[in-house]
């Protein structure tokens, strides 16, 4: 990209707008350029320049000075139960991937990575395991959910930050990203229906709290014992439990009481058991919840879900919590799209055309 140039995909509409007005363009103007981009997904700079009841001299600085990068497909891979997981080639390096998730047949939830790889290393996560590499720009993040788009026979109507990487440290541009996603002429998904994961990363909560955006927020919590914890979740070393439940309660209380969602990757004979229930119950008192219980999914094989029995007697001991208890379900497990398996692999389902088709 030569100096100067403007990445038409790599500013929420402040700083698009910011941009434009310096060439004397008007926030209609700006607002019609904006939405070629991304509400109409504009495939190349001809198609911005398209945008109709602009001034001719800003379409053609815009044409002069505009980029509009994007992501290689490198393959799709369709799983059993519908999920589509895609492996993506970016121009500034590395590769990552994204999840289409089909819900009640009548639209999608996309999946997206963060970085490159993961730093926080937890111990049941194949991206952890690659280490870390990079941040995503915003533009790669929104273009994994454009992708989709373009080739979905069904809205895409949310994004859930859970691919690889931890969004919250790679927090101006996710959120970013998320501004972009959620904008009228970008691709007008609700706030509501963007959601961020976080395996505990406190300064980037204690940010997102201050910054009260939208979006939700949930935890990764695994344990609430903190020397279990720190077993599979290094961030506990870093950022103690207590440290995070009080910031969760912080969430909690800023979103007037609302009920925070806990993701508790559940594992056989580790974290299933009443001590396990009762602590969190301690840990959390005061704060409403609701539990989002996840089969670990380890191709590994060193960590295993728990068996029918012993996940119904855990939700049994969870009662004492008095919280909704979820149980989600972690698809696409043989394309290696379930929860916490994502690491840029080429394997398992169905391999898709490599060029972009409708997916039903």
């Amino acid at each position: 990209m030569s100096p100067g140039a403007f990445n038409l995909k790599n500013h929420d509409f402040d700083e698009f707008f910011a941009k434009l007005a310096a060439q004397g363009a008007s926030r209609t103007a700006a607002l019609k350029l904006f939405a070629s981009v991304f509400s109409h997904r504009a495939q190349s700079m001809a198609d911005v320049r398209g945008a109709r009841m602009v001034p001719a001299v800003i379409r053609d600085w815009v044409q002069a000075h505009g980029t509009l990068p994007s992501l290689e497909v490198v393959e799709r891979r369709r799983a059993d139960d519908g999920f589509v997981k895609y492996l993506f080639s970016s121009p500034l390096g590395g590769r990552f991937e994204a999840v289409r998730i089909p819900l009640f047949d009548t639209h999608f939830v996309v999946c997206v990575s963060s970085q490159v790889g993961c730093a926080l290393a937890c111990d049941f996560c194949m991206t952890g395991k690659m280490g870390f590499s990079r941040n995503l720009e915003t533009w790669e993040v929104v273009d994994q959910v454009l992708q989709v788009i373009n080739e979905a026979d069904r809205p895409v109507r949310g994004v859930v930050f859970m691919g690889m990487g931890e969004p919250l440290l790679n927090y101006a541009n996710t959120t970013r990203a998320a501004r972009i996603m959620c904008h009228p002429a970008g691709l007008a998904i609700s706030g509501r229906s963007i959601t961020f994961s976080t395996a505990g990363w406190v300064p980037g909560i204690k940010k997102y709290i201050a910054d009260d955006p939208p979006y939700r927020l949930a935890f990764s919590i695994t344990s609430a014992i903190p020397e279990k914890r720190a077993q599979v979740l290094p961030v506990e070393k870093t950022h103690p439990l207590p440290a995070l439940v009080e910031q969760i309660r912080a969430y909690s209380q800023a979103r007037g009481g609302e009920r925070v969602m806990l993701a508790y990757v559940a594992i056989r004979g580790f974290n299933t058991g009443l001590e396990d229930a009762l602590a969190l119950k301690e840990t959390f008192e005061g704060i409403p919840l609701t539990i989002d219980l996840i089969d670990v999914t380890d191709p590994t094989g060193k960590y295993l879900p728990p068996e029918a029995d012993e996940l119904k007697a855990f939700r049994d001991h969870l009662q004492v919590l008095k919280s909704p208890i979820a149980r989600r379900y972690s698809g696409g497990k043989d394309i290696g799209a379930a929860c916490g398996t994502l690491e840029a692999s080429q394997r398992g389902g169905v391999l898709m055309p490599a060029e972009p088709v409708e997916m039903r």
